[in-house]
C-alpha cells in the first residue's frame, strides 16, 4: 500500500471532472482526496494497491466526457496517516 499525489492539467475544472475521480476512486478501493487548484489544475492524493494507484492514473488520463487531459504528473507521496475513504476537497490552492 503506497500514496501518490497527482496534478492533473488541461481542461479540468468546472466539467465534473473532481467527482469522476472520486467514483473511480472508490470502484477501485483507493483512499485519499481530490481538490482544484487556482492554477487550474486539479491536485489528487490516492492511497492503496500499486495496482490500484495505476488503474486510477490511466482513468484520470483519460477523464470524463468534457474534459481535456493535457497532462498527469506523478510523484511518491508520504502520507503519515493514510485516509479512509475518499473525498472531495473544496479547499482551493
Amino acid at each position: 500500500m503506497g500514496c501518490v499525489r497527482l496534478t492533473v492539467t488541461g481542461t479540468v475544472q468546472g466539467v465534473g471532472f473532481r467527482a469522476y475521480v472520486r467514483d473511480e476512486a472508490r470502484h477501485l478501493g483507493v483512499t485519499g482526496w481530490v481538490r482544484n487548484r487556482a492554477n487550474g489544475s486539479v491536485e489528487v492524493l490516492a492511497c492503496g494497491p500499486e495496482t490500484a494507484l495505476a488503474a486510477l492514473t490511466a482513468r484520470i488520463a483519460k477523464g470524463p466526457a468534457g474534459a481535456q487531459v493535457m497532462g498527469v504528473g506523478r510523484e511518491a507521496a508520504d502520507e503519515g496517516r493514510i485516509p479512509e475513504s475518499f473525498l472531495v476537497r473544496y479547499d482551493e490552492i
